[in-house]
């Protein structure tokens, strides 16, 4: 097993008024499985002065509060002649997405067919979302803001750039006062938000799955400002820049996702919907089923910071670990135990108490047998190995299922992950202390001031839904949407091309009551905002259900259960074009996305 990469931080190109980086996605090969089998080759973000800081998951942004940063991200996916490089992974050209072919008229589309085409293998587009911030519009990540690499070979009649690119660059450009050149975007985000666990990840119309399946993810770190706790409570340090090597780190961000490969260590990712049903056709434009897309997928290696199982040694004292689910749609239950296939507890002692959550602290710490992470959801877990003797092996292990996640209990409501494969993260092996532990303990931590939101000024009511297809019976789904609950109580499914319904004032504060009409659990992400889970009620009159205690922070992530209606109070703070969608990637990729728009549309 390989150790725990622990990602360093992001190389600055200057610091005087602002922090300014300059982030690059380039294609590089990476030793992803355990050592003595094939390295991997991954997309993935680094800084473009510094060649050896690009890796996956990206090195960490380290972000002060009320300290603004500025990044140019640069599409870099070129080879060494200038020439544009095509995916690693299958693009499905029949869903509305980008579309570059369709050049500037027929740009972000759902272009037709006279015959099934075969995968896209033109330029890839990126686009980047700090996904968690409150960011202005034109530096959200917009989906259809994306942008072609500048090569020199893009065919004649591409777009090059998405319909929203040109005006969000000119706004960046006169309120930032930097412009981006051709394959470039320049991002500006004020760090104005709580102190959190933010990250950011590609988010490119109809490709986002497969863009961050390629290796297209990062931490960003938001430290300072009133809610935060400050140094020497928590465990740390964290890294930071110039740290010399064999720097000890007992603050940890942990990303985990879920991967498939080959035998020659590519990536791989299935290429027609008959891996996922088993329909072979006809497919677009003989029925209305796409040829590649499939509804969930899900990876039989887990990866934890972009090895396969790593290991961690520890020494016997407190860490803090920031969890993250970036799995395109697996929920994670993880927790801790002495013996990965017997799934042997761990002394009672060594909890996992939880102190934040997507949107900082928590009001008070929580303390946890096991973590449920839907994709997006991030977890600040304190965990104290101080009375773990010398040389014990623990296992990070994941219990929830190897397919859609619908929630109830492991072992009843569903089989648990294969205990030897996806049913494992990483190993820790405790090791000697080295020094003395200063950090609290997490049960007599006192968190940061916390202010809940004020009373709504509007109820909307929004549902999830799903379409079979209208001419192969038998074939579901053939999307996956959001919509709204119209006057007669009954909902109105809607595509991302459809007008806008969700148009808040400015200030505003709305109670989304999010109606799921599936048989999935869906995580639902806003953007620009943090909200509160307000609760939970079996449709279509159960009782009201308080959210739980890990859920009564700030989120910008919450999971939407099956035949429930969710409850989350928002208050919408800038005006913009943003948009809401499902985090399975699968699903926000063919339709189950929609627009947003803040204040007069």
């Amino acid at each position: 097993m390989a150790e725990l990469e622990i990602p360093p931080v992001m190389p600055l190109d200057s610091g005087a008024d602002r922090d300014v980086y300059t982030i690059g996605v380039r294609r590089f090969r990476q030793q992803v499985l355990p050592p003595g089998m094939p390295a991997t080759t991954v997309f993935g973000y680094g800084a473009t002065g510094h060649p050896e800081t690009f890796h996956y998951p990206a090195c960490t942004v380290e972000a002060r509060y009320g300290r603004a940063v500025q990044v140019r991200w640069v599409n870099q996916l070129v080879d060494t002649n200038g020439g544009y490089l095509p995916h690693l992974l299958p693009v499905d050209p029949t869903l509305h997405w980008a579309n570059p072919p369709g050049g500037t008229e027929r740009r972000d589309s759902h272009p037709m067919f006279t015959s099934t085409p075969g995968p896209y293998d033109g330029p890839v587009p990126i686009v980047t979302h700090l996904h968690g911030a409150a960011n202005t519009e034109e530096n959200d990540g917009y989906a259809e803001a994306w942008y072609l690499p500048d090569a020199k070979d893009i065919p004649r009649g591409y777009a090059r750039v998405g319909s929203f690119y040109e005006e969000f660059a000119k706004k960046s450009a006169a309120t930032g006062g930097v412009s981006g050149g051709p394959g470039e975007a320049v991002y500006h985000y004020a760090n104005r938000d709580r102190a959190a666990t933010l990250w950011f990840h590609d988010h490119t119309l109809g490709i986002t799955r497969l863009n961050v399946y390629a290796g297209m993810a990062g931490f960003y770190l938001l430290r300072g400002g009133p809610s935060d706790l400050g140094e020497g409570v928590l465990p740390g340090p964290a890294p930071r820049l110039g740290d010399p090597p064999g720097t000890r780190y007992h603050e940890i961000p942990v990303l985990v996702q879920d991967r498939s490969f080959r035998s020659d260590g590519t990536l791989y990712y299935p290429a027609s919907r008959a891996l996922s049903d088993g329909f072979k056709g006809p497919y677009v434009p003989g029925s209305d089923i796409p040829p590649i897309w499939n509804p969930e997928y899900f990876g039989n290696v887990m990866l934890a910071n972009g090895r396969a199982w790593p290991v961690l040694p520890v020494e016997p004292r407190r860490y803090r670990f920031r969890f993250l689910n970036g799995c395109n749609a697996r929920a994670l239950i993880m927790k801790i135990v002495a013996d990965p296939l017997a799934r042997r507890p761990v002394p009672a002692r060594l909890a996992l108490w939880q102190v934040g959550s997507d949107g900082g602290f928590l009001p008070a710490p929580v303390r946890r047998d096991q973590l449920l992470l839907a994709p997006a959801e991030r977890a600040d877990v304190v965990v104290d190995f101080s009375s773990v003797p010398v040389g014990t092996e623990l296992y990070l292990i994941n219990e929830g299922p190897d397919a859609v996640f619908a929630g109830g209990t492991v072992g009843t409501s569903f089989p648990a992950a294969n205990p030897r494969t996806t049913g494992q993260v990483m190993k820790f092996v405790i090791e000697p202390l080295v020094a003395p532990d200063t950090s609290t303990p997490p049960a007599r931590l006192t968190l940061p001031p916390f202010e809940p939101l004020g009373a709504a000024d509007r109820t909307r009511q929004l549902s999830l839904g799903e379409e079979a297809s209208a001419r192969v019976p038998g074939v579901s789904p053939r999307e996956v949407l959001l919509g709204v609950i119209g006057p007669n109580g009954k909902p109105r499914l809607l595509r991302w091309a459809d007008p806008v319904t969700e148009n808040p004032t400015v200030g505003s504060t709305e109670i989304w009551e999010i109606h799921n009409l599936t048989n999935d659990a869906h995580p639902i992400h806003i953007h620009e905002v943090q909200f509160q889970v307000v609760d939970r009620q079996s449709l279509p009159a159960g009782a009201p259900r308080l959210p739980e205690a890990w859920e009564r922070g700030f989120k910008d992530t919450v999971l939407a259960y099956p035949q429930e209606t969710t409850r989350v109070k928002v208050r919408f703070g800038q005006a913009g074009r943003y948009m809401w969608h499902c985090h399975l990637l699968e699903h926000e990729d063919n339709e189950m996305m929609r627009p947003l728009h803040v204040g007069p549309a």
